[in-house]
């Protein structure tokens, strides 16, 4: 028997990654948060690899529009610490969506990707942007339809 038939092939090659436009208006937080960092990853090509970055550069438009489900707008809280005594800093979804619109959607992809270096490097080719207009158009993003990103394919 020979037992080199049996080897795992795992890709080294460096592939061009490519861009990406999701449109977030009327996405749920969660779901679009999960279907992102899925394309981060790049877990949608038969490539992947689990300790390479293999994902595309995707850019996120329309993050104020983002939608939470249930009373999470006001109940879901997140918190931070100065690093002072006493520093400790707590906010809404609301008073960040009027503040910084970015920075849910950012963070809860981040939560989504691995706590490593990788998931560091894999983070850095995520770009969230309020409105329509992005700094992008030079790379020819493709439009993604997230309704068809996890879907499974049936036999």
């Amino acid at each position: 028997m020979d037992t080199r038939s049996y080897t795992t092939k795992v890709s080294f090659a460096k592939e061009e990654k490519s861009w990406l436009l999701v449109d977030a208006e009327n996405e749920v937080l969660g779901r679009l948060a999960s279907k992102v960092a899925y394309l981060l990853r790049g877990k949608h090509k038969p490539t992947f690899t689990p300790h390479l970055d293999m994902g595309d550069n995707v850019i996120v438009i329309n993050a104020e529009k983002v939608r939470l489900t249930g009373k999470k707008m006001t109940d879901k809280v997140y918190v931070r610490h100065t690093g002072y005594p006493g520093g400790q800093r707590y906010g809404t979804p609301k008073t960040f969506l009027q503040s910084k619109p970015t920075f849910v959607v950012e963070r809860a992809v981040k939560k989504m990707l691995p706590t490593t270096r990788l998931g560091e490097a894999i983070f850095k080719n995520l770009h969230v942007v309020v409105g329509n207009k992005h700094e992008h158009e030079a790379q020819q993003p493709k439009a993604v339809n997230l309704k068809t990103v996890l879907e499974k394919k049936s036999k």
